[in-house]
C-alpha cells in the first residue's frame, strides 16, 4: 500500500513543493489549506504523515493536533512554521509531533524528517501489538489523561526510576500502581508508604529495618518496607518529605543496591523498583537544599506529570458515574442514577483537591440521599450549591468592561469581522491582566484551550503567557 501524506497549509507554493517533493519521493499525498478542509480529509481517509502549518485562516493548527492523533491512520506529525516560536515546539512535542521545521527551509531540512518518520512509523508497525494496558481504577478519556497512560506505558517496559508529581488528589498512587501492574515485576510486591506520615526518629528504620536492641522499644528484628519489597516496586509518596539524613541513606541504597538495618553490622542485597510521588518541587528544594540534587537525579531518570481535574473536565462525567457504581456496591446499597444538573454542577467546581475531593462528596451525597433513587442537587453537601450560586449572582459592576464602545455612527462603520476582532484583542488583554501573565489559569477563566489561546495571542500579535 502506498504511502500517503497530507499536507495542511494556506499557502499554494507551499503545497506544489511538497507535492512535487511527495512525488518525488514516491509517496501520494492530499493538500489541505484551512483546519475546516483538514478535518474533512482526515475524516476521509488514513494518512501515514501529516505535515502541518501551525498559522491557517481559521485558527491555529495545534487545534488540529488531538484529532490527527485519534484519526484512523494515526499519522506521525511535522510541524512546518513560519513562526520561530519555542512555546509553539512546546506544545507541538507535547502532542506528539515528530519534529518542527522552521520556513523558509532547504530541501534537505523537510526531505530527511519525513524519511526519517516514515521509517519510524514502518518499524513500529512491524513490532508485535502491544498488550492492552491494566488502568489500575484510573478513569477517563481526556487527551491530558491518554498521554499519562502513554507515558505508564513507556515507563513500565523499563526498570528506570520515575517521579510522579502533580497536585494532591489527582492520583499518584493509582499511577504507581499502574506502572508495576504492566512490568515484569508485577507478581512481586508493591509496597507504598506515605514519607510524611513517618516520624522523622523512625525513617530509616521503617525503611531499613532494624536489628533487636538498635534502639529504645526495638525489641525484636523488623524488616524495612525496602526489604518487604524486594523483587518488586517500592512506591515513596511525598518523598519530599524525607529528612536528609534518610535521603543520603536512600541515595546509597539506590546506588549499591544494598541496605544495612539500623543497628546492623552487615549489608544485605536488594532487587527494587522505585517510583517517587510529589506534590512539591523538588526542583526548589534542591535550591533551598532541603532536598539532595543528587537523589534527585537518581529518582527523576522518568518523570510523569498527572493533570489536574480542572484541566480534565471532560473526565468528571465519567468519574461520576463509575465511582457511584463502585460505592453503592461497597456499602451494598441500589445503584443510583446521577440527574444532569448534579453533573453540570459538579464539572464547573474548580476541584483543589482533585479526585480524592470528587469522591469524598460523592459519598457525602450517597449518604445524603439514602432510599433516594436519583442523585439531585439537593444531595450535594451545602458549600458546594453555594460556590454554584456565589458564581452566577457576581455583580457585573465588580469587574471594568471589556466591550469596546459601540462605534459613532456618524464615523466609518466598521465590518462585523472589524468590530469582532476588536472585542476578541480587548478580551484577551483583559485576560493576560486577570490571570497574571498564567496560561493555565488563563485557559481556566476563559474556558479556551491552551493552543487555542496561543493561536488567538499570534492572530492579535499579543504578548505570550510567562507562567505554566
Amino acid at each position: 500500500m502506498m504511502t500517503t501524506v497530507l499536507v495542511i497549509d494556506d499557502d499554494p507554493s507551499i503545497c506544489l513543493f511538497f507535492t512535487e517533493l511527495l512525488t518525488h519521493m514516491a509517496f501520494e499525498s492530499e493538500t489541505a489549506n484551512t483546519l475546516k478542509d483538514a478535518e474533512t480529509k482526515l475524516d476521509s481517509r488514513a494518512f501515514d504523515l501529516v505535515l502541518l502549518d501551525l498559522e491557517l485562516p481559521d485558527g491555529n493548527g495545534l487545534e488540529l493536533m488531538p484529532k490527527i492523533n485519534k484519526s484512523s491512520g494515526n499519522p506521525e506529525i511535522i510541524i512546518i512554521t513560519g513562526t520561530g516560536d519555542a512555546r509553539g515546539a512546546e506544545l507541538a512535542f507535547k502532542y506528539g509531533a515528530w519534529d518542527y521545521v522552521q520556513k523558509p527551509f532547504l530541501l534537505d531540512e523537510v526531505s530527511l524528517p519525513i524519511t526519517r518518520a516514515l521509517q519510524y512509523r514502518k518499524e513500529k508497525q512491524s513490532v508485535k501489538a502491544a498488550v492492552p494496558l491494566v488502568r489500575s481504577k484510573i478513569i477517563g478519556e481526556s487527551d491530558n489523561l491518554r498521554q499519562c497512560l502513554k507515558e505508564v506505558a513507556t515507563a513500565a517496559a523499563t526498570d528506570a526510576s520515575v517521579l510522579i508529581t502533580g497536585e494532591t488528589g489527582t492520583g499518584k498512587e493509582l499511577f504507581a500502581r499502574a506502572i508495576h501492574e504492566n512490568s515484569k515485576r508485577k507478581e512481586r510486591p508493591f509496597v507504598a508508604v506515605d514519607c510524611g506520615a513517618l516520624p522523622e526518629t523512625l525513617v530509616e528504620s521503617t525503611l531499613f529495618g532494624h536489628e533487636k536492641g538498635a534502639f529504645t522499644g526495638a525489641g525484636s528484628k523488623q524488616d524495612g518496607l525496602i526489604t518487604q519489597a524486594d523483587g518488586g516496586t517500592l512506591m515513596l509518596d511525598e518523598v519530599g518529605d524525607l529528612p536528609l539524613n534518610a535521603q543520603k541513606s536512600l541515595l546509597r541504597a539506590l546506588q549499591e543496591r544494598v541496605i544495612r538495618p539500623v543497628g546492623g553490622n552487615r549489608e544485605i542485597p536488594v532487587d527494587i523498583r522505585l517510583i517517587a510521588a510529589t506534590n512539591l518541587s523538588l526542583d526548589t528544594m534542591v535550591e533551598q537544599q532541603t532536598f539532595r540534587q543528587d537523589l534527585l537525579y537518581r529518582i527523576r531518570a522518568m518523570e510523569i506529570h498527572l493533570p489536574s481535574l480542572r484541566d480534565r473536565k471532560e473526565d468528571v462525567e465519567e468519574i461520576i458515574v463509575k465511582k457511584i457504581h463502585e460505592l453503592t456496591r461497597k456499602y451494598q446499597m441500589e445503584n443510583k442514577a446521577v440527574s444532569d444538573e448534579v453533573v453540570q454542577m459538579l464539572s464547573l467546581q474548580k476541584w483543589p483537591g482533585n479526585v480524592r475531593e470528587l469522591i469524598n462528596v460523592l459519598e457525602y451525597m450517597l449518604a445524603s440521599a439514602a432510599q433516594d433513587p436519583t442523585l439531585v442537587p439537593k444531595h450535594l453537601p451545602p458549600e458546594y450549591r453555594v460556590s454554584n450560586i456565589a458564581f452566577e449572582a457576581v455583580p457585573a459592576a465588580d469587574y471594568p468592561s471589556l466591550t469596546p464602545p459601540v462605534p459613532d455612527l456618524t464615523e466609518d462603520l466598521p465590518t462585523l469581522n472589524e468590530y469582532r476582532d476588536r472585542l476578541e484583542k480587548a478580551y484577551l488583554k483583559e485576560l493576560i491582566n486577570r490571570s497574571g501573565g498564567d496560561r493555565k489559569k488563563a485557559s481556566e477563566l476563559s474556558g479556551v484551550s491552551q493552543s487555542r489561546l496561543y493561536g488567538l495571542l499570534s492572530k492579535h500579535h499579543l504578548p505570550g503567557f510567562g507562567r505554566n
